[in-house]
C-alpha cells in the first residue's frame, strides 16, 4: 500500500494552498534570515554546559520581527493540564507559535539541574564513579509546578528557534550524549549500543503525544507538514495520522 493511500487527503497540498505558500515564501525566508542573524549572545547564560536565553528577551526580539505573533500552551485533552505525563518516561510540555500564517509546535521534557528527566515521583539511577570504580546512586526529585512552568517557558524559546531565533544555540543539540560518567568503562561498544539507538523511539513518542494534543484538522495538517518526510517514510506513524484524522471527522 502506498503512502498516499495511508495519508489523509487533506495533507496533500492543493493548488490554492500551494499558491498561498508561494506568495509568502519570500517574506518567510527574509524573516528567517533576519532572525538567524540576530546575535543574542550578550543575553544568554550557561548552566551545566548548555546555553539559555530568557523567554522575555526571546519574545521581545521575536515580536520585533513578527508584531502580531501569538503562542499557546498545548494541554493534555484528557486532563486539561498544561503538560503530558507518562509514568514510565517522565513529563512533557508543548507549545505552539503562530506568526504571519506560519505555525510551529515544539515539545520539551521536564528535567532537573543535571538534565535528567523528572517524573511525578522521585527516583534513583546509577552512575559510574571513576574515583572509586563502582556504581553509585543518584536521585532525581519529583517534578513540581515550578519545574513545569520553567520548562514551558524554555519550550517557548525553543519553539521560537523554529522560526530562526537563536537557532545557533541548538545547533549541536543532536550530537550524541557523552556516556562517560554513566557507564562502566569496561563495557564493550556492543553492550552500550542500545542506549544510542533510543532516539528514534523518543521521536516517535513525541509525535504520538503531539497527535493526541491536536484538536482540529487544521492543527493536524500543520503537524503533518512539520514531519512530512518522517511520516511518509514510516507506515506506523502515517497510520497514526490517518487514524487521528478519522477521529476528528467523527467528532465533527
Amino acid at each position: 500500500m502506498s503512502s498516499e493511500e495511508y495519508a489523509p487527503i487533506d495533507f496533500l497540498n492543493d493548488d490554492q494552498e500551494q499558491q498561498n505558500m508561494n506568495n509568502r515564501e519570500n517574506s518567510v525566508a527574509e524573516n528567517f534570515n533576519r532572525l538567524t542573524s540576530l546575535n543574542l549572545s550578550d543575553r544568554t547564560e550557561s548552566k551545566n554546559g548548555l546555553s539559555y536565553i530568557s523567554w522575555a528577551n526571546a519574545w521581545k526580539a521575536f515580536k520585533e520581527v513578527y508584531p502580531t505573533a501569538s503562542y499557546r500552551v498545548i494541554r493534555d485533552p484528557n486532563t486539561n493540564l498544561p503538560y503530558f505525563v507518562d509514568p514510565g518516561i517522565g513529563i512533557m510540555v508543548m507549545t505552539e507559535v503562530t506568526a504571519d500564517g506560519l505555525t510551529y509546535s515544539m515539545w520539551l521534557p521536564v528535567m532537573d539541574g543535571t538534565n535528567k528527566a523528572m517524573k511525578t515521583e522521585a527516583y534513583t539511577y546509577q552512575v559510574w564513579d571513576k574515583t572509586n570504580r563502582k556504581y553509585i546512586d543518584k536521585k532525581v526529585d519529583a517534578a513540581s509546578m515550578f519545574d513545569i512552568n520553567k520548562t514551558l517557558m524554555r519550550c517557548l524559546v525553543k519553539n521560537l528557534s523554529m522560526f530562526g531565533l537563536a537557532l545557533y544555540i541548538y545547533a549541536g543539540e543532536d550530537l550524541p550524549e557523552s556516556m562517560e560518567s554513566q557507564q562502566d568503562p569496561m563495557m564493550t561498544q556492543q553492550q552500550s549500543k542500545p542506549k544510542r539507538q533510543r532516539k528514534p523511539a523518543d521521536r516517535y513518542e513525541n509525535i504520538r503525544l503531539a497527535l493526541n494534543a491536536v484538536r482540529t484538522k487544521e492543527e493536524l495538517n500543520t503537524l503533518y507538514r512539520q514531519h512530512e518526510s518522517e511520516v511518509r517514510n514510516n507506515p506506523q506513524i502515517l497510520a497514526l495520522f490517518t487514524a487521528r484524522k478519522q477521529e476528528l471527522i467523527n467528532v465533527a
